[in-house]
């Protein structure tokens, strides 16, 4: 019995305390009424499990993110040697992560998942104004004391800090070694600590959600559920309209075929929530989709560390699930925050479970939105996880054809099946 209690995987005990915190909630909230138990268990025992574990999340962000950032920029340094390949990579990428969380953004603001969750009295206080001039939030991306911007979790300065260190460590190389194994090791430390602190999550879910629950009672469900299809609407525009879009736009090549050799990719994505293990299998069909090796070694593993448009339409959806669940009205200078921000956020995404939801913490926090929601979000974020990696993946490969499209690193006749690559059977 034991045995298989330790084989439940972490993100099926997220499930199972996301489920037993709604009933929980709900049987508290329809069927017992006493003080005693509001007092003690909803307000104290539920409040603190909660509360404790969104502080240990907001403990990670800034090292973690920071650490990341420098890590991922320093590493890339060899895209001079690549040439047009790395930057036309790393600007498709953005371009596409950009329009992914702006697409969950009007998503979100048509089907309104937060209407009705009435949270503003739940709300823990935000010391950052939501609809400060676009003037100030470009000012306020530049850190004028990286220290303090550190200290105080300001996460626009700090992204932009931790890009200018990578930078410079690329082009120093040599020497700052020591330095750069420093920024590794943080990074390495932060996600382990991140692995640790995750394993508290079903404990803190479920306290989140029987808390939730307890307080709003049934009627808390539908815009989870209204939440759970605007994630879904925006990943399938993400994956059926806007890559396609995007491969028949600079390629004209047909996208039916792509789809046709590349769902099998898929598949093992969305099994496995995992980009980095879909790496080998997915270097291998854009082999044999006639994609030049040469191209593809270099941009799939870059795309499953810095290219997550799932993600950031997560992030998109969720920040107008908490905006309309709080009563808050994001101006148009928020949003372009939120754009940004996902965007920095995906270039500083660790490969770890759930730390989407650690970087959602980052967004929130760029636009002054309370962090409570995430709990609610958190149950079942390891479902939705799965649709992402599977959108991730697929990205990354047809944005692999655009560019290997543009250096001429494409064989066409074997991409439209008129010949077999070299090496297959």
């Amino acid at each position: 019995m034991l045995d298989r209690l330790k084989s439940i995987s972490l993100g099926n005990w997220i499930l199972i305390g996301m489920v037993l915190g709604l009933i929980t909630g709900v049987i508290l909230n329809l069927y017992v009424h006493s003080q005693f138990i509001d007092i003690i268990l909803i307000d104290n025992v539920f409040y603190l499990g909660g509360n404790i574990f969104i502080k240990l999340m907001k403990m990670l962000v800034v090292p973690l993110v920071f650490c990341s950032i420098v890590v991922g920029v320093a590493s890339i340094s060899d895209i001079r040697k690549i040439g047009t390949i790395g930057g036309r990579t790393i600007l498709i990428y953005l371009i596409t992560t950009a329009l992914a969380v702006s697409i969950a953004l009007l998503i979100a603001s048509f089907i309104h998942p937060g209407a009705g969750l009435h949270m503003a009295g739940l709300a823990t206080a935000s010391n950052v104004s939501t609809n400060v001039t676009i003037t100030n939030t470009i000012l306020g991306m530049v850190p004028d004391n990286p220290i303090n911007s550190l200290a105080n979790g300001d996460m626009l300065p700090v992204i932009i800090f931790g890009v200018l260190v990578g930078i410079i460590l690329a082009k120093l190389k040599e020497e700052t070694e020591t330095i750069n194994k420093v920024f590794e090791e943080g990074n390495t430390i932060m996600m382990e600590m991140t692995s640790i602190v995750m394993k508290f999550a079903p404990i803190g879910v479920f306290c989140l959600m029987a808390k939730t629950f307890a307080t709003l009672g049934f009627d808390g469900l539908m815009p989870l559920s209204k939440y759970v299809i605007c994630v879904l609407i925006g990943l399938a525009v993400q994956a059926f309209i806007v890559y396609p879009s995007l491969m028949v736009i600079f390629t004209r090549l047909n996208p039916i075929k792509f789809f046709k050799k590349f769902y099998s990719v898929m598949l093992f994505a969305f099994s496995s929530s995992t980009s980095n293990a879909t790496i080998p299998l997915n270097l291998e069909k854009l082999s044999e989709l006639g994609v030049s090796r040469e191209v593809s070694s270099f941009t799939i593993p870059l795309g499953a560390t810095i290219n997550m448009d799932g993600t950031a339409i997560m992030q998109g959806v969720a920040v107008m699930f908490a905006a309309q669940a709080y009563g808050m009205d994001l101006g148009a200078s928020a949003l372009l925050t939120v754009i940004f921000t996902a965007v920095m956020a995906s270039i500083g995404t660790a490969g770890v479970p759930s730390v989407g939801l650690i970087t959602l913490n980052m967004v929130f926090t760029s636009i002054g939105l309370p962090v409570d929601a995430i709990g609610i979000i958190m149950g079942i974020d390891h479902i939705l996880d799965m649709f992402r990696t599977a959108v991730n993946v697929t990205g990354d490969a047809i944005c692999t054809i655009i560019v290997s499209f543009k250096n001429k690193s494409i064989d066409l006749d074997v991409f439209n099946g008129k010949k077999q690559a070299e090496g297959s059977s």
